[in-house]
């Protein structure tokens, strides 16, 4: 946005908070508001790539009297910045604490940014394990994807608050629960629920019109926390990535789950062969969704070599 259009925005909204987001963030997406003191600050969908500075994910962040709790902190150190660019300009309440809820790049290396405003970054510890682990590779790949400039000053961070299970975060001045539902969607993956609101910021738990992706998935376990989630009834859920919701986007990925677990071992009861597992498994009512042809093809073939597994093995499916 350029300055003079910026500044005629700002007048005509009357330096309304999403105005002035957009100006001291280009390119970032404003904050929306969906209670009292809590917004969402949305992702572009799809895949990373240049043209959307890999900013695919969800993002948002809790404002209480005493201070505000980012959720997720971006893809870059320019992602992060703009996501403080724009909770400063909604709220002049000091940032308290940023919450990494899953170990997806579009979520952690932001945290470079967080830390250097001189925000704690907290994490599960399994999370922080896992990142430790392999996201140093994610961040080359996504050097190589969107390029040196775009990451220049991105980096795996250690977390300053480790958390080891549930817990009640204090820093925003009103409590907000902090959800650990044990391995689903991966190991360490946390949500933030605000129960005066009744705002779920689901992490990698749920996902809105986009297939979720099982690489680091416990299915039982995810279906089991899927169903926990459903019961705290929350008003707005907001998910990984695709727009916030209701309940009904927890629903439709606990069903895109039963359906790829549920074809993945009939293909292994009719003989398939792993070549041809991406094809055969085929799920037609969620085509449409987000990412569909690379993360559901990828997710078949990993159903099925755990279906196979299964049965080899002698294993009850759960």
């Amino acid at each position: 946005m350029d300055r003079r259009r910026c500044h005629a925005l700002l007048v005509a909204l009357a330096l309304a908070p999403a105005a002035l987001a957009a100006c001291a963030s280009p390119g970032a997406a404003a904050p929306r508001a969906l209670a009292e003191g809590v917004f969402w600050v949305a992702g572009s969908g799809g895949a990373a790539a240049p043209a959307n500075a890999g900013r695919i994910g969800n993002s948002g962040f809790v404002v209480g009297p005493a201070g505000v709790v980012a959720v997720d902190t971006g893809t870059s150190y320019a992602h992060g910045r703009a996501l403080i660019a724009a909770i400063r300009a909604t709220t002049d309440r000091p940032l308290a604490l940023a919450l990494i809820t899953h170990v997806r790049p579009e979520a952690l290396f932001g945290a470079t940014a967080f830390r250097e405003a001189g925000v704690p970054v907290a994490m599960h510890a399994q999370a922080a394990r896992l990142m430790r682990s392999r996201c140093d590779g994610c961040l080359t790949q996504l050097r190589q994807v969107l390029g040196d400039a775009a990451m220049a000053g991105s980096a795996v961070i250690a977390p300053d608050r480790v958390v080891d299970g549930p817990a009640t975060l204090s820093e925003a001045g009103r409590p907000l629960e902090l959800l650990f539902p044990g391995h689903a969607s991966g190991p360490g993956d946390v949500a933030l629920w605000d129960p005066a609101r009744r705002v779920l910021f689901a992490g990698g738990l749920v996902e809105n019109r986009r297939v979720p992706a099982i690489d680091d998935a416990d299915l039982p376990g995810w279906q089991r926390a899927l169903a926990a989630l459903a019961a705290l009834q929350p008003r707005v859920v907001v998910p990984a990535h695709g727009p916030a919701a209701g309940p009904e986007a927890i629903a439709a990925t606990a069903a895109y789950l039963a359906a790829l677990d549920e074809r993945a071992h009939a293909l292994v009861a009719d003989g398939a062969s792993l070549i041809d597992v991406p094809d055969a498994a085929s799920l037609p009512a969620y085509a449409g969704w987000d990412e569909y042809e690379v993360i559901h093809r990828r997710n078949a073939s990993i159903a099925f070599l755990r279906a196979e597994r299964a049965l080899l093995l002698g294993e009850t499916p759960r």
